[in-house]
């Protein structure tokens, strides 16, 4: 097959998997305990590696070089953007939690936005079609209860793909909230600022944690242990670390198809301050484009999102939501600028 010409993806692909076990002294580790042979194996199916890794008392994060990797006792969040196989990682993940860990999928979600160069995608990632066929194959029959949705916007450049499966459509696992923003057309001149200088000697650690300064991204948070990576010639991504909760940031900075994303986790007992988040994100690419899904039970976060963008000058262009069994709600909100304004 011959690829269409085309710049980097930026927009991920993601997928959460959940598990469980009989045994409690497995559980308190659970699928922290895993070789990283195995981690490594899975990544290689994805076509990715590690760069750089964190961990605390809660769970592990890993800086792909592709997005990233969130290890959790009974949960794995993976998402990767490129020309990765992200659902490729499904086999390999399932057999070694299995196997090594005696544990056991109890539900899935995946998600992703609108690819800006689909024509680039390898199998099984070349359509939403072909990745919900692709996934119920490599399912166990145990997860009976599935969903996929194409929720649109406006316009037909944005739209949310979802697919979730569960063991048990009841089967209340969590009270937290996802929040998954993506954005395109950043304003160059901060779209600028994750370009490492030409003959940049410096490690990618050590430029990346120069980057999280320079822009602001160190208060969006400043709770979190940061683990940031700026790639050669440009390119950043971190993961941070609040205690049990993750966010992390990937930015594609080149112009004529620079992209960003924001991803958190909390619940309405965190101390996530969404508004501050929300405007934060927004100050520091100020993109022309501005998709933000927000994936809850029973929290009303997503109420907050237009409050707080709207001042910032982003206008809410559509919001579509839709009830998946497990995950609870998905709200997909667009936005774009009133008028555009450069950073000075």
């Amino acid at each position: 097959m011959a690829f269409a010409f085309s710049g980097f993806e930026g927009f991920e692909k993601r997928l959460e998997l959940h598990f469980f076990g009989d045994d409690p002294t497995v559980l308190q580790l659970g699928l922290r305990k895993l070789d990283f042979d195995c981690i490594q194996q899975t990544l290689q199916e994805v076509q990715c590696t590690v760069v750089s890794a964190v961990g605390n008392s809660y769970f592990d994060a890993y800086v792909l070089s592709e997005s990233s990797l969130f290890v959790y006792p009974t949960k794995i969040i993976i998402k990767t953007c490129g020309t990765t196989q992200l659902l490729k990682s499904m086999t390999p993940l399932i057999f070694y939690a299995h196997t090594h860990l005696g544990l056991t999928l109890s539900s899935c979600r995946y998600t992703r936005g609108t690819f800006i160069f689909p024509l680039s995608q390898p199998f099984p990632h070349t359509s939403f079609n072909d990745e919900v066929t692709y996934i119920e194959a490599t399912l166990p029959p145990t997860l009976c209860f599935r969903k996929a949705s194409i929720m649109p916007s406006k316009s037909s450049s944005h739209a949310w793909h979802v697919f979730t499966a569960t063991t048990d459509s009841h089967a209340l696992y969590h009270h937290n909230y996802t929040l998954e923003i993506c954005m395109t057309d950043l304003d160059p001149l901060l779209a600028g600022r994750f370009f490492r200088p030409p003959g940049d000697g410096r490690s990618g650690d050590s430029a990346g944690r120069e980057m999280t300064e320079l822009t602001g991204i160190d208060g969006i948070n400043p709770h979190a242990l940061v683990c940031d990576f700026a790639f050669d010639p440009c390119g950043y991504s971190m993961n941070g670390m609040d205690g049990e909760w993750y966010s992390t940031i990937h930015v594609t900075p080149e112009e004529g198809y620079s992209y960003a994303s924001f991803e958190c986790v909390g619940s309405r007992s965190s101390d996530v301050d969404v508004v501050h988040v929300l405007r934060k994100v927004v100050q520091i690419f100020r993109p022309g484009t501005m998709s933000v899904s927000t994936t809850s039970l029973g929290n009303e976060v997503w109420r907050k999102v237009a409050g707080a963008v709207e001042p910032m000058g982003m206008k809410l262009r559509s919001c579509a939501m839709d009830q998946f069994p497990d995950s609870g709600s998905v709200v997909f909100q667009t936005f774009s600028p009133l008028r555009r304004k450069s950073a000075h």
